[in-house]
């Protein structure tokens, strides 16, 4: 047995005994007073997570023991900790609480939750409409204590931080308060430095679910093969899916879904008998630009699966797919996306129109004036004109919501868009008192851009009158 020290309250446990190391090495979880079958059907379960659940378990200790009071489980987003949580539980049969902070929007959702899980719904009816922590206790200390550990689950605890003060405190200690067999687990995606409350709190054990590798993605991900194929091609697959989005998605979940969303795309030229399993350089090929337009649209999810396949199959030769040319641009800030479409109506409106377009009480304007358009070029055929910054700002200041005042931020944010080229500076560099722009992007990109923020930019088009 290894013997180790835990230090100063709150550091990281980094031990674990001799049966969790083997459980590393073989892949099985083995741990004193839990049935061996039910501990084999578990690790079926936690692909690449047996040393965490082998760690979480030595933690645990046996059913009838008391357990630490709360344990503070961390990792990002997808790594494991609630499916590695939610296996042992079941599996093994232990009587545990689980609140989302998402669903559980009051403290009272989540005491009720907690008693109906554990009691029924007669004992949570007991609580009072607007229970404090005190009606609570009072409560579970009036049940029978219980015969093995209970265990509190709270799924995106840093949500707690918003809650009362006294609530996580009161919950790191819970075990001391109702004076019976109970353990929190919290699970969140921030540290513990960044959750512990400013007021001091009982620390808990830590434990850290760090991210899949690439070989553990591989690994889980090829579990998922479709039956009508081999498990070599889907795992020839998997690589070729990693390799592309490796380096930007690492997110299990994000990464199956653009595995099972193209993966019909792929096995096209197997159906119609172009090509063999073996010819993987062909399968390649052909599956290669499509998972790069996939790519594009990595965690935003601009159309659902359906349209997405539909899209796939109806995308012309040279195109990029309908519907997802907004790509490059969601990423931009809020005002970057005003500022930019304050510059392309800059650029293509006569200056005289933004009286017109951009003042309430403007006036009367005659037709004869105004409306010309059969007597000139339009605009976008001649291309962009240059404007000074404060017309920008003007224009960026009428058509933003909202009161937004003139700070460092918006200048800096104009500059980010000429270093993206979507805008142009014109004027000289030494030219501080009235640089010129000139808007650099297409029709289609701002239809895009003003469609992210409700904006309809067709309205406020002299050319489009």
């Amino acid at each position: 047995m290894v013997v180790v020290a835990l230090g100063a309250p709150g550091t990281i446990l980094r031990s674990m005994s001799d049966r969790t190391e083997r459980s590393r090495m073989t892949g099985l979880l083995e741990h004193p007073g839990y049935d061996e079958e039910r501990l084999r059907r578990a690790a079926e379960q936690l692909s690449c997570r047996e040393l965490q659940a082998g760690m979480l378990l030595s933690l645990m200790g046996e059913p009838q023991q008391y357990c630490y009071p709360s344990i503070f489980i961390y990792g990002h987003r997808a790594s494991g900790k609630s499916h590695v949580i939610n296996v042992l539980m079941k599996e093994l049969e232990l009587p545990h609480a689980t609140v989302s902070c998402v669903e559980c929007v009051s403290v009272a959702l989540l005491f009720e939750q907690v008693l109906h899980s554990f009691f029924g719904c007669d004992v949570a009816s007991l609580l009072p409409r607007s229970p404090s922590l005190t009606d609570f206790v009072r409560i579970y200390r009036q049940q029978s204590p219980a015969q093995q550990t209970r265990y509190v689950v709270v799924e995106k605890a840093e949500l707690l931080r918003d809650a009362d003060a006294n609530l996580l405190p009161a919950l790191l200690r819970l075990q001391e308060l109702v004076e019976d067999n109970v353990t929190i687990i919290l699970l969140s995606e921030i540290v513990w430095d960044t959750f512990r409350p400013n007021t001091g709190c009982f620390e808990p054990l830590l434990l850290h679910f760090p991210d899949y590798s690439k070989v553990e993605l591989q690994q889980i991900l090829s579990q998922d093969r479709h039956p009508s194929y081999s498990a070599e091609l889907y795992s020839f697959y998997v690589n070729i899916l990693l390799g592309v989005f490796y380096s930007v998605c690492r997110d299990l979940r994000e990464l199956r879904h653009l595995a099972a969303l193209n993966f019909s795309k792929f096995c096209e030229p197997l159906e119609e008998g172009k090509v063999k399993e073996t010819d993987t350089h062909k399968l390649w090929k052909n599956i290669e630009p499509h998972l790069k337009k996939a790519m594009q649209t990595v965690y935003l999810r601009e159309v659902s699966s359906l349209q997405w396949e539909q899209m796939q199959q109806t995308e012309d030769e040279t195109g990029a797919p309908k519907g997802l040319s907004a790509h490059t641009h969601v990423e931009l800030p809020f005002y970057s996306k005003f500022l930019l479409i304050a510059a392309y109506l800059a650029s293509y409106n006569p200056a005289r129109t933004d009286k017109r377009f951009f003042m309430k009480h403007h006036g009367k304007i005659k037709k004869t004036n105004f409306l010309k358009k059969n007597e000139k070029t339009t605009n976008h055929l001649l291309g962009p004109k240059p404007f000074p910054l404060d017309r920008l700002l003007a224009i960026f200041y009428s058509v933003v919501d909202g009161r937004v005042t003139p700070t460092a931020s918006i200048f800096s944010q104009i500059s980010s868009l000429v270093t993206l080229q979507l805008l142009a500076q014109v004027s000289h560099d030494d030219q501080l008192d009235s640089p010129k722009y000139k808007c650099a992007v297409s029709l289609e990109f701002i239809c895009n851009i003003s469609r992210t923020v409700n904006f309809d930019i067709m309205k406020y088009l002299y050319d489009f009158l």
